[in-house]
C-alpha cells in the first residue's frame, strides 16, 4: 500500500476559480467568510491589523477594566478552519475597479469580485484639528493610549501645587452622547470614585470631574425616551455632569470652546461625537452619502460595479426605520456580510441577487455597575436585568474561548473587589 502523500497541486495544477478579496477583518468582513468557507471560490481577507477586535468593549480597556489582548484574536486562527480562504496583512491604498484589483504598497491583487468591509472612522465634522487635541476610541492603540493619559493625569494632578492646574487635570470631557460616549463616561467614573480614590490618598478626588457633552437636546437617541431619562438619572448618581444643547466649537491647550461661547478647562477631551465611512473611501471616486458612507444598491453592490459589494459602517443604505440608513453597528455589518455572501454565490451562479434585509435585534448599553438600559421587540428593560443581559450578549460575542474565560475573569474580580486591575502606564506617559 503506497502510504506516500499526495502532493499538493501547483498554482498551473489547479483550475482557475473565482477568487473574493475581503478589505477588512472586523465583524462584517469576518460575516462574509463565514458564509463562503468551502464553496468553490478563493477567499483573500486583507487587513491592517492581524487581529479582530471586539471593539464595543475598547472603552473598558481605555478604563483599565481589561487587558488589551482580551477583546482580540489572531485573524489567522480564525481563519484557518477554512481550507479556501487566506489571510495578508497590508493597508490597501486604493482599487483600479477597471482592471479589478486592489492597490496596496508597491503591490496590486486581483479579484472577481471585492467586498469593502474596511469600517469607520472618527467623524470630526469638517474640523480635522480636533483630532490633534482629542483622544478617539477607534482601536487597541487608542485604548491603551486613553488609558495611559486618564492614569497619566492623576500622576501629575497629585504633585501638582497649583490648585487651577490641579482641577484641569482632574477634568474629563467626553464629547458624544451615544452608547459609547456613555458607556465610557459611566466607566470613567466608577474608575475614579471606586479605584482611584484608593491609590491616591492624598489627593481629593471628589473634585475630579466626568462631563459628558452632547450637541443635541438627548442622549442615547437610537433608545426610547423613558431609557434615555433612565441613563440620565443613572448618570447623576455617578457624578457624571451632562451638557446637553453644547456643541464643540474648538479644542486646545486644555480647552473645550463650545458653539454657545462657554469654556470648559479639561486636560482630557475625548472624542465620541460621532463616525464616518473609512478614509479609504475618499479616494475611490464612488457616490458617498451622508457622513461620508459609500451608497449601494439594496443588494449591497455598487452602483455601476456588479463585482463590488460593500457592508458595514462604510455603508449609507436607507431602509431603517423607514428612510433612515442603517446605523453602525455590528448587527447590522454581520447580517450584510451574510447577504453579500449569498449574492456572490447567486451571481456566480446566475440567479437574481436579492435586497438586504435587516433583523433588528435590540439595542442595549451599558452605564455602570449594575446598569445598562435594553430596548428591543417593544420591551424596554434597564437597571440590573438589562445589565445581567448585557453581560451575557457581550460575553458569547467574544472571539474565543480563551477571551471570555479572561474577560469573565476579570468582570468577576472588578465587581467583587471595586478593582480594576490593568492599572499600567504603558510605553511611558501621555
Amino acid at each position: 500500500m503506497n502510504t506516500a502523500r499526495r502532493r499538493a497541486p501547483l498554482p498551473s495544477d489547479r483550475p482557475a476559480r473565482p477568487r473574493v478579496v475581503i478589505v477588512g477583518a472586523g465583524f462584517g468582513g469576518l460575516s462574509v467568510v463565514r458564509h463562503l468557507g468551502g464553496a468553490p471560490l478563493d477567499v483573500l481577507v486583507l487587513d491592517r491589523n492581524n487581529y479582530h477586535g471586539f471593539w464595543p468593549l475598547l472603552y473598558q480597556v481605555g478604563t483599565a477594566g481589561l487587558e488589551p489582548e482580551a477583546i482580540a484574536y489572531p485573524v489567522r486562527a480564525i481563519l484557518r478552519r477554512y481550507p479556501n480562504v487566506d489571510f495578508r496583512m497590508c493597508t490597501v491604498t486604493g482599487v483600479d475597479f477597471a482592471a479589478r484589483q486592489v492597490q496596496i504598497a508597491g503591490a496590486t491583487i486581483p479579484y472577481d469580485y471585492l467586498v469593502l468591509a474596511a469600517g469607520s472612522a472618527n467623524n470630526y465634522f469638517g474640523n480635522p484639528t480636533l483630532a490633534a487635541h482629542t483622544y478617539s476610541l477607534k482601536d487597541l492603540n487608542d485604548a491603551k493610549r486613553l488609558r495611559n493619559r486618564i492614569l497619566s493625569a492623576f500622576e501629575q494632578a497629585v504633585s501638582e501645587p497649583d490648585p487651577t492646574r490641579q482641577q484641569t487635570l482632574l477634568t474629563f470631557a467626553i464629547v458624544g452622547g451615544g452608547p459609547t460616549g456613555v458607556e465610557l463616561a459611566g466607566a470613567l467614573a466608577e474608575l475614579i470614585h471606586q479605584v482611584l480614590r484608593k491609590d491616591y490618598p492624598t489627593l481629593d478626588t471628589d473634585r475630579a470631574r466626568v462631563v459628558l457633552v452632547e450637541a443635541t437636546d438627548r442622549i442615547l437617541v437610537a433608545f426610547p425616551d423613558r431609557l434615555q431619562r433612565s441613563a440620565l438619572r443613572r448618570l447623576a448618581q455617578l457624578r457624571v455632569k451632562v451638557l446637553r444643547n453644547t456643541a464643540v466649537e474648538s479644542v486646545g491647550a486644555g480647552v473645550v470652546t463650545f458653539k454657545n461661547g462657554r469654556r470648559l478647562a479639561a486636560g482630557t477631551v475625548v472624542w465620541a461625537a460621532g463616525i464616518r465611512g473609512a478614509t479609504l473611501l475618499d479616494g475611490l471616486g464612488l457616490e458617498l452619502g451622508r457622513g461620508a458612507r459609500l451608497k449601494v444598491l439594496p443588494t449591497l453592490d455598487v452602483a455601476g460595479q456588479p463585482a463590488v459589494f460593500a457592508i458595514g459602517d462604510m455603508v449609507y443604505l436607507a431602509g431603517y426605520q423607514g428612510d433612515s440608513p442603517y446605523p453602525q453597528v455590528a448587527p447590522v455589518a454581520i447580517q450584510q456580510g451574510q447577504q453579500v455572501a449569498a449574492n456572490i454565490q447567486a451571481r456566480l451562479t446566475g440567479r437574481p441577487l436579492r435586497p438586504f434585509r435587516y433583523f433588528d435585534k435590540g439595542s442595549m448599553a451599558t452605564i455602570g455597575r449594575r446598569a445598562a438600559v435594553f430596548a428591543a421587540f417593544g420591551i424596554q428593560l434597564s437597571g440590573v436585568i438589562a445589565w445581567y443581559g448585557w453581560l451575557v450578549v457581550h460575553l458569547m460575542s467574544l472571539v474565543g474561548f480563551r477571551n471570555r474565560l479572561v474577560v469573565l475573569t476579570n468582570w468577576t474580580y472588578n465587581y467583587f473587589t471595586y478593582d480594576r486591575g490593568v492599572r499600567l502606564i504603558s510605553g511611558g506617559p501621555e
